[in-house]
């Protein structure tokens, strides 16, 4: 066993995470951990990779196992290169390049210290790292960072560090490797490659995510759910099939349970009317116990919390009618958006002819021209860079009757209709540091709409947060799940006629991502969509435009 944790109780502040919480790590095992937003897959992470210790329980890896962890923060590595910051981070090359650059100019004769460099030699090739710069080179190739080795890693991005501490990963060999949603924020090249890497990859490897391509390739997950853990042999289609076989067996139990429940409320109003009509004092004692015997059982009954219950859409489609009412009577509740209406006629919203946008005088990609009509769905395809982004502004941009800046040949045309709204996948500056409740009364507010504290609450409660914890909470303090669904409020508030959505699902959770699938396939309007998720793509269909770079 390379890693086993067993966590008997971890909280955050007055918030209960998890009690009795075990998994365990075989060599060479793909595993996966999933669950709801706000469940602790986080924190559970970082006490698997130490950064967490105070919690009662223990996390034991193998003795000499070499563990590789995805940095989160990248403070006090100075001046570093981005080549020199990956290859230091591989196990053992630091130590090993520096006695094969070092010694042969002093080793001499010394009997010791030629046996020390002849081992570093033999080492170095074992590790193959004779040959890993090029690989490396290739690699920054691969996630978009070509001529970026020599650079400082301070004057990257949030998201190219992340693919960074991705390419140490996949040049490491490290016995156990530790990922946190290694795919948000990739292209399709960068995800292919890193898709390409994993299912190869002969070496164990812990990954948190929700992304389905990943999800496919993995030998167990792990659902943190109801402050424990379920593990589920197989990948994706196979979790599927045991959680729906596990939900409905939880199902029945929790009705059980409940009836029992009933029948017991029953029974003490029962035993104690039976007692104050008794004169007798051995009979009154007999209902007296009876009745004291009931409400024990009840206290018991009443303690166990309700538990979670999630059957994915398709599944969900097969049960028969007794097992669906079931669920439709305990599921877990997901974001509940409100559905449009189908009266517009399939007319023309948008189209764009012949257009090039860019920032210096050579555009960003080649001419696009296309057409969005009522109902319309259509997939933008490019590398990170190809100007995906831009093309979305300069559209907002031409909706606000107004010419991009970026402008440089063609036209974006806008029928008087129009009513344009976009997902993004970060919440506005003007919302990061507004309790969540303000946030919502703004948006509501700059659209013209009711704003007062019913609407705000229930809005909240339809998207999964609690109206009275999270109201207060700042936006900026939010987790990526939490701050998904406000940019889904913020989306769907001024009953638009046009969807743009810019990676919609980085950072929802599986119940989530079916939720907003559900809702957009009953969307009427116009989709115009950018994302790299295949399964995504494969339940709104609808056209491909691959924008076509021009830059070399």
């Amino acid at each position: 066993m390379l890693l086993n944790a067993d966590i008997e109780e971890k909280s955050i502040g007055t918030k209960h995470l998890f009690s009795g919480l075990k998994l365990h790590v075989e060599q060479g095992e793909k595993v996966a951990i999933i669950g709801r937003n706000g469940v602790g897959k986080t924190t559970l992470f970082r006490m698997l990779t130490g950064e967490d210790t105070d919690y009662a329980g223990s996390v034991v890896t193998q003795p000499g196992a070499r563990v590789i962890v995805t940095a989160q923060e990248h403070t006090g590595i100075g001046d570093k290169t981005v080549m020199e910051y990956i290859l230091d981070k591989l196990p053992e090359y630091k130590h090993l390049k520096h006695i094969i650059d070092t010694y042969p100019d002093h080793m001499g004769d010394d009997v010791r210290k030629i046996h020390i460099y002849s081992e570093a030699l033999e080492r170095f090739g074992a590790l193959d790292y004779y040959t890993v710069e090029d690989r490396v080179l290739q690699s920054l190739e691969d996630y978009q960072l070509f001529d970026k080795e020599d650079l400082p890693m301070t004057q990257l991005s949030g998201g190219q560090k992340r693919f960074v501490e991705l390419i140490i990963v996949e040049h490491a060999d490290a016995d156990l490797a530790l990922i946190d949603e290694p795919t948000n924020h990739m292209d399709y090249v960068a995800k292919a490659a890193f898709l390409d890497w994993f299912k190869n990859v002969k070496r164990a490897v812990v990954v948190i995510s929700h992304d389905r391509d990943v999800l496919a390739y993995i030998d167990r997950v792990i659902e943190i759910k109801d402050g424990g853990c379920s593990s589920f042999p197989g990948n994706y289609d196979a979790y599927l099939h045991q959680n729906a076989h596990s939900a409905t067996t939880k199902m029945h139990d929790y009705d059980v349970t409940q009836r029992q429940i009933a029948n017991l409320r029953d029974k003490v109003i029962q035993f104690r009317r039976l007692k104050e009509k008794a004169r007798d004092p051995g009979t009154i004692q007999q209902f007296k116990r009876r009745e004291t015997q009931a409400a024990a059982e009840l206290a018991e009954l009443e303690k166990l919390e309700k538990p979670s219950f999630w059957i994915d859409r398709e599944t969900a489609g097969t049960l028969n009618k007794k097992v669906s009412d079931n669920y439709d009577k305990f599921k877990t509740k997901n974001i509940q958006l409100h559905k449009t209406s189908s009266h517009e006629h399939r007319k023309e919203l948008l189209r764009v002819e012949d257009l090039q946008l860019g920032y210096t005088e050579t555009p960003l990609f080649a001419p696009v021209h296309f057409a969005l009509h009522h109902g319309d769905r259509l997939r933008l395809v490019g590398r990170n860079g190809a100007g995906k982004t831009t093309l979305v502004r300069a559209i907002m941009d031409a909706a606000a009757e107004t010419r991009s800046d970026t402008w440089r040949a063609g036209g974006i045309f806008c029928d008087r209709s129009l009513r344009l709204s976009l997902y993004e996948q970060e919440a506005g500056k003007e919302l990061l540091h507004l309790p969540l409740g303000s946030a919502i009364a703004h948006i509501y507010d700059e659209l013209g709409l009711p704003s007062g504290d019913e609407a705000v609450m229930r809005t909240m409660g339809n998207y999964l947060f609690n109206p009275y914890d999270d109201k207060n909470t700042l936006v900026s303090d939010l987790s990526g799940g939490q701050k998904a669904r406000l940019q889904i409020i913020k989306m769907l508030a001024g009953d638009p006629n046009v969807l743009i959505l810019d990676e919609p699902t980085n950072h929802l959770d599986l119940p989530s991502i079916e939720e907003l699938e559900n809702a957009l396939a009953s969307y009427h309007g116009a989709l115009l969509y950018i994302s790299h998720d295949s399964y995504l793509a494969k339940n709104l269909g609808g056209t491909e435009l691959v924008l076509q770079s021009t830059q070399k």
